[in-house]
């Protein structure tokens, strides 16, 4: 089993990508075939199947074969991780941010150490 920082690395990687990107948002309205993911894309249809295979790689995307059609479907869990990581590195910078903020609205010569 992968680790929690492995994992992001996956998913973050997974996600640089603008098509794999688009087929995630694809996939967030609901399952779909390959064929179907693959319609509005420029690229054949083997390039599509090896970009899926990253997101499946990645764990944002569960697919199954029934007959001859492949379907995919989003994994929440995966996502939700990333978005808890980025939440926590927002909520890092924008205490920063407030700190630097009150820093910068002192008047001059008010701040602890100054000499009178």
């Amino acid at each position: 089993m992968l680790n929690h920082e492995e994992s992001l690395d996956l998913l973050f990687r997974a996600l640089g990508d603008r098509t794999r990107r688009a087929l995630v948002q694809r996939l967030v309205r609901g399952p779909a075939s390959v064929s179907e993911l693959a319609e509005p894309l420029t690229m054949s249809l083997a390039a599509v199947v090896q970009h899926l295979q990253v997101l499946e790689t990645a764990g944002i995307v569960r697919s199954e074969k029934v007959g001859r059609v492949r379907t995919c479907r989003i994994e929440p869990g995966v996502l939700r991780a990333g978005e808890q990581w980025l939440g926590r590195q927002r909520t890092t910078w924008e205490s920063r941010l407030d700190q630097l903020g009150d820093f910068l609205a002192e008047p001059p010569g008010t701040s602890e150490g100054s000499t009178s």
